[in-house]
């Protein structure tokens, strides 16, 4: 065992909670911070080019190469789940897709036990994180670090034609998904500054690196939480084939995320006394919901081929690539500055639904997220998803040793609902991409097909065809019932010194992508941690 060290605040991972919270517990020269992360540096141009954004995703090198076990109700199939292994954890391998979620889904999260989380509660939290390229109202914000614009302002005619098909199939057209409404058709909007990524790395930690009382660890496992009776006193973790010891005098925060924070809490003895038992876990403290609520969204693509050769299709040679690439390079400009998704819908599934529960990703190009063509031609595809899913899984700890992963099991579309919202999800797409707007484009359907039609045929599709957004949470989730793992202010039940901050805690997933409530979350769990908060707006 090495020589231990000593800190104020010890984070474990450098993600997109991780790098808020080193950035906004240090701005305080008394604090000694400690921040912990096992991947290594986010310079890679795959990271800073959006338009690369498939590579890292898919790298053992930037990505925790996570899969599930089978999933039944997916026809048993083993899906992927990659988890950012790198500094500013998934913000620096996502799709960049800027989301807050419906103002609903915050005060669903306060109804379900996690007091002071509503969304006027968050709304401050969210303004503070972000620099909005077109600042309009109080909802958006004008000088916060995470950079949000449109890419390239849907330069390409597709992106146009899905907006006003929504406005024909009789659904609203809204300026700023992220203010006052969420419902409707809607530009798209990324976490991109100056054509480049816009990551919690890049935003948070590289301007703060330098201060004499943050240390940034990187390369380093963690093992477990060390405790003192029921108090977490530090970390051990591993670095280059030795253990480490750092000790906390105030706290010790997880933020490693929806797989790793339940993984490591259970490896720390946190968690259900039978599950730690078999694993060979001495139980600190028996807490049942450890791992338990873990939710994701699904999504698959809807693709068309399309009459006029006007689709990313025709910029996938090695010449097109190399010509992107190199404006990028030299001006941060043209298609390596875009994600792509550059318009987009959030609408209900049915007339019951209190508020939107499908999101839509509509793309100029029909292909997969590791770049493989759908077929030879020219197409596009809408990505698309039934957002608020009722099937609920576990991350399951299987051995004592840090390196082995967790069991994941999601039960995908197991709750009879989600299985019709994925039912909505085809008829209401169909609906949308047959209206007049896309008829100078639109050429005949590749994926679902035009053969799939009833209800069998469509729930045997998805069961096939449907994939991971990327959007595990609700681990580790906060409330003050039996099964919560956390309070409201984000520290551990039953033990003194712990607290978990990342997407882990939600209560339940919201209605989009889970960067920018999960960069939120950081914010306002760096103001409890320091006993501030910003007044609601």
């Amino acid at each position: 065992m090495s020589k231990t060290t000593e800190f104020d605040y010890i984070i474990v991972g450098a993600g997109s909670a991780g790098c808020v919270l080193a950035n906004r517990l240090s701005a305080d020269p008394a604090n000694k911070v400690l921040l912990l992360e096992t991947g290594g540096s986010d310079k890679s141009l795959f990271i800073k080019m959006p338009t690369a954004l498939s590579i890292p995703m898919n790298s053992s090198k930037y990505a925790w190469q996570f899969h599930t076990q089978e999933e039944l109700f997916l026809d048993n199939r083993v899906m992927h789940c990659p988890r950012g292994k790198v500094l500013g954890g998934s913000s620096s391998i996502n799709g960049m897709v800027w989301v807050r979620g419906h103002a609903k889904d915050f005060d669903e999260w306060e109804s379900l036990g996690a007091k002071g989380w509503g969304y006027q509660d968050c709304l401050p939290y969210f303004v503070q994180a972000e620099s909005y390229f077109q600042p309009n109202s109080t909802h958006r914000g004008a000088a916060g670090p995470i950079g949000v614009n449109n890419g390239n302002q849907m330069a390409n005619p597709l992106y146009k034609a899905f907006i006003h098909a929504g406005v024909q199939a009789g659904y609203p057209t809204i300026a700023d998904y992220n203010g006052e409404q969420q419902e409707g058709f809607s530009p798209m909007q990324m976490s991109v500054k100056q054509g480049v990524r816009s990551s919690t790395a890049r935003e948070y930690l590289d301007p703060i690196k330098s201060r004499p009382n943050l240390t940034i660890q990187t390369g380093a496992l963690a093992e477990k939480v060390l405790f003192d009776n029921k108090r977490a006193k530090g970390v051990r973790y591993q670095l280059k084939g030795r253990s480490y010891e750092a000790y906390s005098n105030k706290e010790v925060i997880l933020s490693a995320g929806a797989i790793g924070s339940p993984h490591l809490l259970q490896l720390s003895g946190i968690g259900n006394s039978e599950v730690l038992s078999n694993a060979g876990v001495e139980t600190v403290h028996h807490l049942p919901g450890v791992g338990q609520n873990l939710q994701d969204h699904l999504e698959f693509y809807f693709q068309y081929k399309c009459k006029k050769r006007i689709t990313l299709n025709g910029k996938l040679g090695l010449v097109s690539k190399a010509l992107i690439g190199a404006r990028w390079l030299v001006n941060r400009s043209g298609l390596g500055a875009t994600n792509h998704f550059e318009s987009c819908a959030f609408i209900r599934s049915n007339e019951q639904v209190e508020w939107p529960d499908i999101q839509y990703h509509f793309l100029p190009a029909a292909i997969r997220y590791d770049g493989k063509l759908a077929f030879d031609g020219h197409g596009f595809q809408v990505h698309v998803g039934h957002n608020k899913p009722k099937s609920r899984g576990a991350v399951t700890l299987v051995s004592n040793n840090p390196a082995d992963p967790p069991n994941i099991q999601f039960n995908y579309l197991q709750h009879p609902d989600d299985i019709a919202g994925f039912r909505a999800c085809v008829r209401l797409t169909r609906q949308i991409i047959e209206q007049p707007a896309f008829d100078e484009f639109r050429d005949g359907e590749i994926q679902p097909g035009e053969s799939v039609n009833t209800d069998e045929q469509i729930d045997k599709f998805v069961r096939q065809h449907v994939e991971s957004a990327y959007h595990p949470s609700c681990s580790c989730r906060m409330g003050e019932d039996e099964l919560a793992v956390v309070d409201s202010n984000t520290k551990v039940h039953g033990v003194s010194g712990l607290r978990v901050v990342d997407s882990s805690i939600f209560p339940s997933i919201p209605n989009g992508n889970l960067n920018a409530p999960t960069i939120m979350v950081a914010e306002k769990a760096a103001d409890a941690i320091l006993s501030r908060y910003l007044p609601n707006i």
